[in-house]
């Protein structure tokens, strides 16, 4: 039994595989920052001044690398497909989720009107909805999509604005003062973080070397059909 459990450990020191708390400790690492990882770039890409660029350039590498060591390095194909795809949409909602949540916990409330409203077309094609508001305090702002400008605040309507406290986001508008949250998007938001370092957990804890897939194709389908000479 000690000589069975000797070569167990000599073998996976030598393919690189940790074992006992190595392994869970390595695996809570990318289990822990691939979706951490999505989440901060997600709320990158909120803010001007092209940090969408780079807020998306974090989302994709989170989802490559996460994907690639559980489908590469732990030979979890299954897995790899998943955290691929949900590292993907975590970064797509918790941008915006976050941002709403962060604006109307902390933010400064300012009543404001909409002075013009529309659609613009970029040199993409792309259509934006644009709403030029002016606060209580006479400054003005002109917001988009990002900052939950969808085409359904008219011109001359009363709105409020929840400004960032530190300048750094352009301010979220609603109809209201009201500051609950959207319980909707926060869910799936809190389900993707939990599928994608789940899965990330589960995969790692069970990673596989090259000879335990060939061990398992054997077992499955029998040893390689040889030729007679």
């Amino acid at each position: 039994m000690d000589e069975t459990r000797t070569a167990a450990r000599m073998k996976s020191s030598w393919e690189g595989i940790p074992r006992g708390p190595r392994r869970t400790r390595n695996t809570l690492f990318w289990a822990a920052l691939v979706p951490v990882a999505a989440t901060v770039g997600g709320f990158l890409s909120q803010y001007p001044y092209g940090m969408l660029y780079v807020g998306v350039l974090v989302v994709l590498a989170a989802a490559g690398l996460g994907a690639g060591v559980a489908g590469s390095n732990w030979n979890r194909a299954g897995a790899a497909i998943i955290v691929g795809f949900g590292t993907l949409a975590l970064g797509v909602f918790a941008g915006s989720n976050l941002y709403e949540s962060y604006a109307k916990l902390l933010g400064e409330r300012v009543d404001a009107v909409v002075v013009d409203a529309g659609e613009r077309t970029n040199s993409k094609g792309d259509v934006r909805h644009v709403c030029h508001v002016v606060d209580s305090a006479g400054e003005s702002a002109e917001l988009g999509d990002i900052q939950n400008c969808h085409g359904d605040f008219a011109e001359g309507r009363r709105v409020v604005l929840f400004k960032d406290p530190l300048g750094g986001l352009e301010p979220w508008i609603e109809a209201t003062d009201d500051r609950s949250l959207d319980p909707v998007g926060l869910g799936i938001t809190g389900g993707a973080f939990v599928l994608v370092g789940g899965t990330m957990f589960s995969a790692g804890m069970r990673r596989r070397s090259q000879q335990d897939r060939l061990e398992e194709h054997r077992r499955k389908h029998g040893p390689p059909w040889r030729s007679r000479p």
